[in-house]
């Protein structure tokens, strides 16, 4: 399918049938990206008297129960009701699951505190590296991106397989969220297993400052987290898409899609 977008007056095209997924699989056991000691995933066949729901085991079908924590195991899409209060679900606060999306690659630097942060200063020149990349013809769109993704290096594919858990992680100042909410960025992507450190005693300041918390509730503003960008994808701008399930919880299992946006006549 082609899908045509107009944008700031100009004709764009996007194959869908050229998606990239960002996401990483699930996959039963230990394999697979983990943070915050959560248990591995476990697919397990439902058995009821001579019912066996495993093709392997003898059964007619396969038919598992899934035992996942979102947050811990792979790629997932948060919502406010993460870290705030109220009757915040994912279901409810992903309105629109489709929109353009500004990919940039940035190295975190060492902090005072010795931590690895992602800073306001990194996203400003990885974002102004991109404009300079733009033709005239595609120099509209970034007006126009609603999600912001970014891609840590060194960007090896063990960050599939990573357990985070106990290493205390790269993560965003709040100042890099502040410059983020400024540009007007809806939805926030990181390979990274959170925005915060990993340990912060609950201050969660990189959420907050995200959601407008404490002076207000932005509940249609969403985090991805664990995602990974292949180094194929340059920085640029895209269609993107979030797929979740529609659970009545603060986060989902997502998969994240990817399209090229092409100048058209």
């Amino acid at each position: 399918m082609i899908l045509t977008l107009s944008i700031g007056g100009r004709n764009y095209e996007v194959d869908t049938s050229s998606g990239q997924n960002i996401s990483i699989p699930l996959y039963a056991g230990l394999a697979g990206p983990r943070c915050y000691y959560a248990p591995p995933i476990r697919f397990e066949a439902v058995i009821a008297g001579e019912f066996i729901g495993d093709l392997e085991a003898g059964g007619h079908v396969n038919y598992k129960n899934i035992t996942l924590n979102p947050h811990g195991n792979g790629t997932h899409t948060e919502c406010v009701g993460h870290i705030h209060p109220g009757p915040y679900t994912i279901n409810d606060c992903l309105k629109e699951s489709s929109f353009l999306a500004m990919l940039l690659t940035v190295t975190p630097v060492v902090s005072s505190s010795g931590d690895l942060t992602i800073t306001e200063y990194l996203l400003v020149k990885a974002w102004k590296n991109l404009l300079h990349q733009l033709t005239p013809e595609t120099s509209t769109i970034p007006n126009s991106a609603t999600a912001l993704i970014v891609r840590t290096s060194p960007n090896g594919p063990e960050k599939k397989l990573k357990d985070y858990s106990g290493t205390n992680p790269p993560y965003f100042t709040p100042e890099a969220i502040e410059w983020s909410n400024r540009q007007g960025f809806q939805h926030l992507l990181t390979d990274l297993p959170s925005v915060d450190k990993e340990e912060d005693e609950g201050t969660l300041l990189a959420h907050k400052r995200f959601w407008g918390l404490p002076e207000m509730v932005l509940s249609h503003k969403t985090i991805t987290e664990l995602i990974y960008v292949d180094d194929l994808l340059k920085d640029n701008v895209y269609f993107c898409q979030i797929q979740t399930i529609p659970l009545q919880l603060d986060a989902s299992p997502s998969k994240v899609l990817l399209y090229s946006v092409k100048h058209v006549m």
